[in-house]
């Protein structure tokens, strides 16, 4: 029998070990969502925040907003809120809104209509019946539901839903560590924007169906077909198709 040379079956050994760290999910992973994002001409692109939240949530508004801006492909600007306390979205902005929207089972709810491929208007919502509950009412919680909303109205999915910390709000994890958004985040919000359109949905207004343009979706049976769902159901995906291209999504989060 042919003896292998220690020099090799060293190199053997390295193949099959970097085939096999090739093989599991990392934190380096992708997760932007279905590669959703807002069309625009130019980048870096200014994206207006409406302030619907009160004076507890305002911080954490602040904070994310600043959190996001620091990405090199987009600027978040906070201006007057101008949607209603159902919190409606409004063409080519995000709404931020804080409310009791009652015991529905959602902590934290991103939603964003999409017309003709691009997302055209954003809403995130933070449900005040659970965010008042001492589970929930601390800056830790607040800081990663608010982060992570918004971060979904961007284009970005979770890094992970199996409780695990990858020390970013976009992950499905309780760790205090996972409060902003980290360098990983801003690569992939610099992915998804990579290339340019040829017409913008920013601060503009888009041809969709007025009950889309306006609807309420906070309650669970305006959101549609369930598309995915996690592993322990905490965090699900619906749409609501409302023809020719024009679609509301739903990322929600539910309450532990």
């Amino acid at each position: 029998m042919k003896l292998t040379s220690p020099f090799r079956l060293f190199g053997v050994i390295a193949l099959v070990l970097m085939l096999a760290v090739a093989s599991f999910p990392t934190a380096e992973a992708s997760h932007s969502w279905n590669n959703y994002h807002w069309a625009r001409t130019s980048n870096p692109f200014t994206l207006k925040v409406g302030d619907n939240v009160n004076s507890t949530w305002d911080s954490y508004l602040n904070t994310t907003i600043s959190d996001w801006s620091q990405s090199n492909v987009l600027d978040m600007t906070k201006v007057a809120g101008t949607s209603n306390k159902r919190c409606s979205a409004v063409a080519g902005t995000v709404q931020v809104c804080n409310g009791t929207y009652g015991q529905n089972g959602w902590l934290g709810l991103a939603q964003i209509s999409l017309s003709g491929g691009h997302i055209s208007q954003g809403t995130a919502k933070m449900n005040d019946t659970y965010f008042n509950m001492a589970q929930y009412n601390n800056s830790a919680e607040r800081n990663h539901v608010m982060c992570q909303e918004v971060g979904h109205t961007l284009g970005l999915g979770h890094t992970s839903e199996d409780g695990s910390s990858q020390g970013t709000c976009m992950d499905y994890s309780q760790d205090i560590n996972s409060q902003h958004p980290n360098q990983h985040d801003y690569s992939m919000l610099s992915s998804i924007y990579s290339h340019l359109d040829s017409t913008t949905t920013i601060a503009a207004s888009t041809n969709m169906p007025a009950e889309m343009a306006n609807g309420d979706f906070s309650a669970p049976n305006t959101w549609g077909k369930l598309m995915s769902s996690s592993h322990d159901g905490r965090d699900q995906v619906f749409v609501r198709d409302f023809g020719n291209g024009n679609m509301v999504i739903t990322h929600v989060t539910w309450a532990k």
